[in-house]
């Protein structure tokens, strides 16, 4: 589903309980982060509403390279020329999008309903099919990408180990990405809190990386997972702390 204009200038499409953004400036576009295989459907269809064209597209930037933000990105590279981004520390796991470092099993969270709905959703989208891909530029903690927003790059790693968001001061947002997220797909759970442990690689370091965060004085942020936060971004911080891990 496309929410149009949720931020200045940013669209968040939402489908299978997950979250990926399309992000406009003087009539170009950025996309952060790309669904499953099957949003290649979904970006098509956004971009007919928002009467733009592939050609509009002038990079792809990831938080991470998880299967479920990865969904399109080669999709896009390769038809499209669109280049990838990804911090430095990413790009193995760009590459190979299952193999992720992760604290706890996942198998023990088929308890939760939440998990065995939103993981069918998810594979329905054609999760278990994400291709990694070999060609990514990387980025660096503190840089200012010279792409459409011109959002500045902000480390927090803990859910991978090159875990970035993305801050656009000039619109008072952050993308978070699963720095925290308000719904966490391993148990349905909803709020600020950071992603179990199922997926997370360091839930210690991803707590610690909120520091990173506190500082923006963001007054919108926007997450991988759940709805937008609307809300100043530090009362978010301090939810997600009082949740820990799962």
């Amino acid at each position: 589903m496309l929410h149009q204009h949720t931020a200045e200038d940013i669209h968040w499409i939402e489908e299978a309980w997950t979250n990926w953004y399309l992000v406009e400036e003087d009539g170009r576009l950025t996309i952060v982060d790309t669904g499953f295989p099957r949003s290649w459907d979904t970006l098509q269809q956004a971009l007919s509403a928002l009467q733009r064209s592939p050609g509009d597209i002038d990079a792809i930037v990831l938080t991470h390279g998880h299967f479920d933000h990865m969904g399109f990105a080669e999709r896009a590279r390769s038809q499209l020329g669109v280049p990838v981004w990804a911090h430095e520390r990413e790009t193995r796991l760009t590459r190979h999008p299952w193999r992720y470092d992760h604290e706890r099993r996942r198998l023990p969270y088929a308890r939760h309903p939440g998990f065995l709905k939103i993981f069918t959703a998810m594979g329905a989208k054609g999760a278990l099919w994400v291709k990694g891909t070999q060609d990514v530029r990387t980025y660096s903690a503190g840089q200012q990408l010279d792409v459409p927003g011109r959002p500045h790059v902000v480390f927090t790693p803990g859910h991978t180990h090159g875990h970035c968001a993305l801050h656009f001061p000039d619109r008072g947002v952050v993308i978070a990405g699963d720095a925290f997220v308000t719904l966490n797909p391993y148990t349905g759970a909803t709020g600020p809190q950071i992603v179990a442990g199922a997926a997370t690689a360091d839930s210690a370091q991803a707590l610690a990386s909120l520091d990173a965060l506190a500082t923006l004085g963001a007054a919108m942020t926007l997450t991988g997972h759940g709805d937008p936060w609307r809300q100043d971004i530090r009362l978010a911080i301090e939810r997600a702390r009082d949740a820990g891990p799962s």
